[in-house]
Order: C-alpha cells, then structure tokens, then sequence
C-alpha cells in the first residue's frame, strides 16, 4: 500500500492480563457469560448489548479498515471462536499470537508480519473510540496519535475524572509534534502542562515502529512499554487534537455505563 495512503490495516491489542477487571466490585453484578470473561480478564469479550470487540471492530469498518489484527495471548481462545463463528463481512480477522504479556510495545511486535511494509492503526482492546476520532487519525501522515482534550474527555466519556488524571499527557511542540510523553503525571507535572492533550493509545504506525521495539529495556515495570518505542523510534508523529469522549471498560464499574453509551450503536461486522 506504501507510506501516504490512508491506512486499511488495524491492530487491537487484546493481550493483556485484565488484571483490574478480574479485581471483584461490590457495586458491579455480572451475568455469567460476563462474569466468567471478567474473571478470565478478555475485556473485550465482555456483554455490553453484545460483545464489546464487536462495537470497536464495527467502529473500524466504518472508517474504512478492511484487515483488522488481534494481538491475543495463546489462552484467548474465545476471541478467536466467536469471530470464527461471526463470518464477518466487512472486515477480514487475523490473529498474532503475543506468547507472554511482555508489555505494549511486545504486543505490537507480535503483528509485524500482518501489518508488512504499510502504514497500521493501533488500539485498545478496552477502549472504544468514536469514528470520527478515528477517522480523524487515519487521515493523518506519516506516524500519528490522537490527543484528546482533557475537558471534552471528562465531559463525554464513561472515565472518572480522577482516573483521567493518571493517563499519560503529551508535550507537543509549536507544529504539532508529539516532543514526549508524560506517563502518570503528578500534581505538579499536571499543573504544569495544563491543557496538554492526552493519549487514549490511539495510533497510526509506520513499520519503523518494528524495529524501534527490538532496541527498547524493560521499564521499571518490568514491560516492553509502547510509549518507550515510540520515543525510540524514527520520525516525527503528528497529535491529532480531537474534543470527544472515550469509552473505557477496564473494571467491572466501567460495564454498566459502557453499555448504557453503546445502546444506540448499530453494530455492522
């Protein structure tokens, strides 16, 4: 496809461990097909109205991804059943197996065979981005994020503004570029940048990211972290300032709202 076309690839990262929606909530009941994708920690399996993957898949065709990649661990065998026994239409699946949960950047590492030599979107697994955020970015050049603005994220998303306060805030330079990212910014950090946008891990990829993934250490976490790539990588990427919400399904708190939001989303795979 090579580097300017609009990307038609897409990867979502479904390998992660869950670790907060397996964590019991006093103030959530599941229903057991739910319950028992909570407890596995497959948040995108998880029923909001159907399962929640679906929503996002959806979201994807209808900016115009034709090839969507899963990135799962071997264990994630239900993802793969329940696409296998959709058939989607508008979208072809492929899976990329990330044997360990060795961190974000790993996970894209999983998918360098399906994204090849063209430009790739990445998401969440447990984040559904509204289309026109999304078509925002893939509109983008070269290597690109979204930068959402902090009020319009508080205002129209299912996130506690006390949460959002953790999430990682950009530094963008006068042409908006992104210069670094602040993961789990402080008070001060916070007071500092102000209105700086932040990352909801919504990205356009170039195949450099590739190779900037094999250079990076294991962070103080002990993962392979996306954020240490794209720092260690080639090139520039644009921040893609958008004013809108996000829905977030990382606790058993989240399903609720994330299924009252949806409600009037048609779902067409």
């Amino acid at each position: 496809m090579g580097m300017q076309q609009r990307p038609t690839k897409a990867v979502i990262l479904a390998r992660g461990l869950g670790t907060r929606m397996r964590e019991a909530s006093a103030s959530a009941t599941l229903d057991p097909s739910a319950e028992r994708a909570a407890n596995a920690g497959v948040k995108g399996m998880i029923d909001v109205g159907r399962p929640f993957l679906d929503y996002l898949v959806s979201a994807l065709a209808d900016v115009g991804i034709t090839d969507v990649c899963l990135v799962i661990g071997p264990e994630h065998g239900m993802i793969r059943e329940h696409f296998d026994q959709l058939h989607p239409t508008r979208v072809r699946i492929h899976y990329a197996i990330q044997r360990e949960p060795r961190g974000t950047a790993d996970a894209v590492a999983a998918a360098e065979d399906f994204a090849g030599e063209d430009r790739f979107l990445v998401v969440n697994s447990d984040n559904y981005y509204p289309p026109e955020t999304l078509d925002a970015l893939l509109n983008a050049p070269g290597a690109a994020l979204l930068g959402f603005d902090r009020a319009a994220l508080i205002a129209q998303s299912n996130i506690p503004a006390e949460r959002i306060q953790a999430f990682a805030i950009l530094d963008v330079d006068d042409a908006g570029h992104l210069r670094r990212i602040v993961e789990k910014p402080d008070a001060a950090t916070l007071a500092h940048y102000g209105d700086a946008p932040i990352s909801m891990n919504a990205w356009v990829f170039t195949p450099t990211i590739f190779d900037a993934a094999r250079t990076i250490e294991p962070s103080e976490r002990g993962e392979l972290e996306l954020a240490s790539a794209v720092m260690a990588s080639d090139g520039d990427f644009t921040v893609v300032p958008v004013a809108a919400g996000c829905l977030d399904m990382s606790r058993r708190d989240d399903i609720a709202a994330v299924k009252e939001r949806l409600a009037s989303i048609e779902v067409n795979l």
